[in-house]
This record gives C-alpha cells, sequence and structure tokens, in this order.
C-alpha cells in the first residue's frame, strides 16, 4: 500500500467538478446517510465525532498531492490476504514475475482546510473516492466501509486514539464521487521514510562522497533504530485499539501508517497514525453472527481453511490476520531502511520468508548474515540478544493461534527496553 505524493501513477485531472450547493446523501442507497449513521451510533460519542463536517461549503479545496490504486497479485500463493493491495508506479519494476491485475478503483489525495466554523483553518487531506459511473460500486463501498470504521472507531467513550487518523466529515458530489476528509497529520508514510532512508544510505556509499566515519555511522544507526522502533510500537498502538473495539485493518501495509516527520533526529516528536481503513471488518459477535460481508468473505474463507469454525474462532483468526500483516510490515521497515536503494522491497522480502524459508525466521537470518548487503538490517534485530527476530518470529508463526495480540506485540522488550 503505497501512497505517493511527488509521483503519480494515475493521471488525475485537478478539475473539482462538485456543485457546493448539492446536499450530502453518502455512499450506497443500503448504507446508511452519515448524518444517520452518525445519530444512530454516536449520541453520547465525543464532540469530535458527533460534529462530522458534511457540507461542501465548510471545506476549502487545495492542490493534487497524490494518488494511489489497487491491484491483486494472483500468480503467487504465498500472499496472506485476499484483499486488494495498493500500489504505485515505483512498485512496478518489482513485480518481476507475479501476474499483476489492475483494480478499478482508482483514489485522489488533496490538500484543503476548513474554511468555516469553530475549527476554521484546520488543514485536512481528501481522499477522494471516483463515483460508479467511473468505478462501479466497489468504490462506494470502500468508501462507506471506510467512513464507518472512522465514525466507529472515534464514537468511543476512551477518547480518540492518537495512533488513528482523524476523519473530521465529507461530502458526495455531483458526479457521485466520494470526498472523506482526514486531519492533516503528515503527508508521508513509513514506505517514503523508507524510501527516502535507503536513497540516503545509497548517497552515503557512493564513490561521489566520502566514507563515513565509524562513529557518525554507528550514531546514523541508533538515530534510525530509535526512529523504526518509535514508528513501528506506534502503528502497533493503533492496531491494538482496532481490536480492542471489535475492527480489523486487513490492509496494513508501509503506506497504510502515516508520520508527521521522517526526519530522524525528530523521532522524539513523531506520531505515527493509521489510515487507509476500507477494508476494516467489524469483529463484533453480533457481526460474526450475521454471515459474511462483502469485505469479509474471504477473510473467514481462509478462516474455515485454518479450522476457525465458531465465531469466536473466527474473530481469534482475524485478529492474528492482522498480525500477521503488522509481521510483514516490521520486517519491511528492519530491512528497507537499513539497506541501500533497490536491495530489498516488500515482494521480495514477503517471497524470501514464505517461499523461501517457509516462515522459518532464524533460517533467514544466516542467509542475510552471507549478504553484506542486508548486515545492518541483521544488526537492528540482533538488538536484545535477537529479540528483533524473536518478535518477528512470533507474528509470522504458521499456527494463526500462536500469534501475539497486538497489545503484546506494542509491550514486548524489543520495542520498550532499551535495545540500543
Amino acid at each position: 500500500m503505497i501512497f505517493t505524493t511527488p509521483h503519480c501513477f494515475f493521471s488525475c485531472s485537478t478539475s473539482l467538478p462538485f456543485s457546493l450547493s448539492k446536499k450530502p446523501s453518502f455512499f450506497l442507497s443500503k448504507k446508511p446517510r452519515l448524518s444517520t449513521w452518525v445519530s444512530s451510533r454516536t449520541r453520547s460519542s465525543s464532540l469530535c465525532t458527533a460534529s462530522l463536517i458534511t457540507s461542501p461549503d465548510s471545506f476549502e479545496v487545495g492542490r493534487l498531492i497524490g494518488s494511489y490504486g489497487f491491484m491483486n497479485v494472483t500468480s503467487y500463493s504465498g500472499f496472506q490476504s485476499g484483499a486488494d493491495l495498493e500500489f504505485s508506479s515505483g512498485d512496478l519494476g518489482q513485480l518481476r514475475v507475479q501476474d499483476v491485475g489492475e483494480g478499478s478503483v482508482k483514489i485522489r489525495l488533496y490538500e484543503g482546510r476548513i474554511a468555516q466554523g469553530p475549527f476554521k483553518g484546520t488543514p485536512v487531506i481528501f481522499k477522494v473516492y471516483p463515483g460508479q459511473r467511473a468505478a462501479g460500486i466497489e468504490a462506494d463501498m470502500m468508501a462507506a466501509n471506510e467512513l464507518n470504521a472512522h465514525a466507529f472507531l472515534q464514537s468511543s467513550s476512551e477518547g480518540i486514539c492518537k495512533n488513528l487518523l482523524l476523519l473530521l466529515g465529507g461530502f458526495e458530489t455531483k458526479t457521485g464521487e466520494q470526498w472523506l476528509a482526514f486531519r492533516d497529520n503528515g503527508k508521508y508514510s513509513a514506505a517514503d521514510f523508507a524510501k527516502a532512508t535507503s536513497e540516503k544510505i545509497s548517497r552515503a556509499r557512493s564513490l561521489q562522497e566520502k566514507p563515513w566515519n565509524p562513529f557518525e555511522q554507528e550514531q546514523a544507526f541508533k538515530r534510525r533504530t530509535y526512529f523504526v522502533i518509535r514508528l513501528f510500537q506506534g502503528a502497533m498502538n493503533g492496531l491494538a485499539y482496532m481490536h480492542n473495539h471489535e475492527r480489523l485493518h486487513q490492509s496494513l501495509g508501509p503506506a497504510s501508517v502515516i508520520l508527521n516527520t521522517i526526519v530522524e533526529r525528530d523521532a522524539v516528536y513523531l506520531v505515527p497514525k493509521l489510515r487507509d481503513l476500507a477494508f476494516s471488518v467489524d469483529i463484533s459477535f453480533s457481526s460474526l453472527e450475521e454471515g459474511p460481508s462483502t469485505f469479509s468473505e474471504d477473510l473467514w474463507r481462509r478462516a474455515s481453511s485454518a479450522g476457525a469454525f465458531t465465531p469466536m474462532e473466527r474473530r481469534s483468526f482475524g485478529i492474528a490476520d492482522d498480525i500477521y500483516e503488522a509481521g510483514l510490515l516490521f520486517a519491511y521497515l528492519a530491512f528497507v531502511p537499513f539497506c541501500e536503494a533497490g536491495i530489498m522491497d516488500s515482494l521480495s522480502l514477503q517471497r524470501l520468508l514464505e517461499s523461501t524459508f517457509k516462515l522459518d525466521v532464524m533460517a533467514t537470518r544466516e542467509y542475510c548474515l552471507a549478504d553484506d548487503r542486508l548486515l545492518e538490517a541483521v544488526k537492528f534485530l540482533d538488538l536484545g540478544d535477537a529479540a528483533g527476530w524473536e518478535l518477528l518470529q512470533a507474528m509470522l508463526n504458521p499456527d494463526f493461534r500462536k500469534r501475539p495480540i497486538a497489545e503484546a506485540v506494542a509491550n514486548h522488550r524489543f520495542l520498550t527496553a532499551n535495545v540500543l
């Protein structure tokens, strides 16, 4: 799930074909409208959720800042989720042998701000889903699911989770596009951080630059380690909040974690936030007893194949499935930011773990030790007497019943102890 800011794979028009006089009617006719949904589910909720802004007049739209689409990798059996994966142009060169099918939903991102009311001037990021005419009913279903997931999570009596992106409102245009407005807490993602960092390593090691001195190299490693640990722990805190409130993420990846900074020296101010809840699944027992929905059908099919049949077993499987995706995210953060650009990418890393070494993490370590280009990643996971490898193995355990819950991951000694 790669969020692209400087490079857009899809060409997008910057014209804004909506009428400010149009009344917002949210999404599918079979789905509750925004106003109805909020009033029926959040009567005792926080002020922020209860006051979701639904009028186009309340927003000002700025420049287009990026776009992304979805893909299905059909020839590679190692993937654990049937949900579509988000991609950008930068990933296409890395899809060497897989068969890739492009999805019909292309999402655009715009800057903006709230133009009136008590929150006037608040910066926002618009996530724009195409209308049914352009993308069919799938786009409306994704937009409705994302809105409902955010509104439900923001209605908790525990207050707003600092590690989840905050939905401020949204509206529908004359052409049927669904515009969701999120608080602008940063335009960079974990994928952007990893890409920028790996490119920095490549520049530092190139012939055009002087070699690092050992002291500065060690300090840079420590700064990067601290940043990555804070990034991943924040993401896991957000996931733990979702699971504790009966929601799965189901599309967790490096681009679904946004960052307010990618400067390693500013790690103490880093606040990671999860986004992209379009494939989120309700795992409350009432929902599980109702049967599968559009976004949970494949999940529960895989649950049955794994021997999870009762509502309790399916709920456990769903949580473990999110943890597996989080484990792949952890592997990505352990390798890509610690290697030169182009040495490792998410698909190659997943193939290495799943297909080559059949999720035997320590065998993967032995392989990586033989490649000088991967030694910094090994060094990172070796911290705390190989605590990183221990955590990675637990999250990628082939038996879903043995994977830790998100809260246990966030409190693992690799993320909480002073491994440096």
